[in-house]
């Protein structure tokens, strides 16, 4: 998968423009927190955040420090998905953990290289246990749970057709 095809992905589980008391991002578009906007050097009404700049910001804050690029495209969309969500950091730790490198959560050639002599499917799939083990033990797993869950399973199902 590629990034085109990862942020129109992407976009279906994010959704437009939200605004929930338990999420601590607070107010968003296009899942991109006002904070992150702001630091990207938009100014505007969040509603009114263009979907070519939330584009940008997503493959420059999350895609390209996963080097997802890089990895088997089986797991690429599973990385870039934890990184939105937990952020790059997170994302590479439960990748790491799950191909058996180092756990840094920076990607160097020993993440890629065991990445890429990884089985995809187990990789993937142990990636989303331990996602999802660390989204169940958040304070706002109540509000949020059944999105996560679904969007975690699909995920699931993704890695087994690969």
């Amino acid at each position: 998968m590629k990034f085109d095809q990862a942020f129109i992905k992407l976009l279906g589980h994010e959704g437009g423009y939200s605004n929930h008391p338990n999420d601590p991002g607070g107010e968003t578009m296009w899942g991109i927190t006002k904070k992150v906007a702001q630091e990207n050097g938009y100014i505007g009404a969040m509603r009114d955040l263009p979907v070519d700049v939330a584009k940008t910001i997503y493959r420059r804050k999350y895609w390209d420090p996963v080097r997802a690029d890089e990895l088997p495209s089986a797991l690429r969309y599973a990385v870039f998905d934890a990184a939105v969500n937990s952020g790059p950091k997170r994302a590479v730790e439960w990748l790491q953990a799950a191909v058996g490198a180092a756990v840094d959560g920076v990607v160097g050639g020993r993440t890629i290289a065991m990445a890429r002599a990884a089985h995809p499917d187990f990789a993937a799939r142990r990636m989303l246990a331990a996602r999802l083990r660390y989204m169940v033990s958040l304070r706002n797993w109540k509000s949020f749970s059944r999105g996560w869950a679904h969007r975690i399973a699909s995920l699931m199902d993704e890695a087994e057709a690969q």
